[in-house]
């Protein structure tokens, strides 16, 4: 049997008048996260761990911003043609692990309700889907509160 990992990588400026989306969850906030899409950057970086892992390119390859059709999409909708795509390749996704990077809203009370959102969306249990919150301790972007940014690692088994 053969195992594969791929990592994802997103980020996103916040916005005023935009809803925060995280793990396909609203999260409230003064603030959203502004994208093509719903700008939901946990979502986009595990697409890109799965694209990844699978030897499939990357999100923008699959949902170019330059197609309208994605204006305003759901990312959760986006991760679900792409979990189909993934069993089309020949893998089954095994195991995730996130980490969102954000300085504020405190996002821990949500976690539970975010991997459980996730997980669902790619048909595992909760023990298969980790995400974690972290701040950046006031530095750059992220801890002035301009932007979220999230990082993934999926893990793939051939379905084969």
């Amino acid at each position: 049997m053969s195992v594969r990992s791929g990592i994802g990588f997103d980020i996103h400026p916040l916005a005023d008048g935009v809803p925060l989306v995280l793990g396909g969850v609203m999260v409230p906030h003064a603030q959203g996260l502004s994208g093509h899409s719903d700008g939901d950057v946990l979502i986009h970086a595990v697409i890109d761990s799965l694209l990844g892992g699978a030897g499939q390119g990357d999100i923008g390859s699959l949902f170019p911003s330059s197609e309208a059709k994605y204006e305003g999409i759901a990312s959760a909708e986006m991760l679900r043609e792409v979990v189909h795509l993934i069993a089309e390749y020949g893998w089954r996704i095994t195991y995730l692990d996130a980490t969102i990077l954000a300085e504020r809203p405190v996002l821990a009370p949500f976690v539970g309700q975010i991997e459980k959102c996730v997980a669902e969306t790619l048909g595992l249990g909760s023990q298969d889907v980790n995400v974690k919150a972290k701040t950046a301790d006031g530095l750059g972007f992220i801890g002035r509160g301009e932007g979220m940014g999230a990082l993934c690692i999926a893990t793939l088994e051939s379905a084969q």
